[in-house]
């Protein structure tokens, strides 16, 4: 089973305000970046199959604490990691490091749905795969101010 994931990306000129600095938002993009590059290296994904029917991942919750900027061409890392697992859901906590500097840290809260014609979601429990192959790490809570 697998608890966490390390993804590393740089800063593209496309992510950056016009003082050269990442914009708060890219931060969000990061970090999901990193938890499809993490399901794919299990064969999950976040559009998936199961049982006869699509389910995907929506947001329920996001935050992130901003400690340092990024800047264009930088090359961050971003750790991420399943910090509880319930039964329909998971939340995620990463970190984003340039070098041994931690710039941001954040969590995301994600509900298992089946989404209907109509537009409407059902939260359903995670498919078996998920169940099976994800773990919560053994790391301690982040501390948010």
């Amino acid at each position: 089973m697998a608890c966490e994931y390390r993804h590393r990306r740089r800063v593209e000129f496309a992510d950056t305000d016009m003082a050269g600095i990442a914009h708060f938002a890219c931060f969000f993009r990061y970090a999901e970046e990193a938890e499809h590059a993490f399901l794919r290296s299990l064969g999950l994904s976040v559009h998936a199959p199961a049982e006869g029917v699509t389910v995907g991942f929506p947001r329920a919750a996001a935050r992130c604490e901003y400690l340092l900027p990024a800047r264009f061409e930088d090359e961050v890392e971003v750790h991420i990691w399943v910090h509880k697992k319930r039964t329909r859901s998971l939340v995620y906590q990463f970190e984003v490091r340039l070098g041994d500097d931690s710039i941001a840290h954040g969590e995301l809260a994600v509900t298992c749905c089946r989404s209907y014609r109509d537009g409407t979601l059902e939260a359903v429990p995670l498919p078996p795969p998920f169940v099976d192959k994800l773990e919560e790490a053994p790391y301690a809570a982040l501390a948010f101010r």
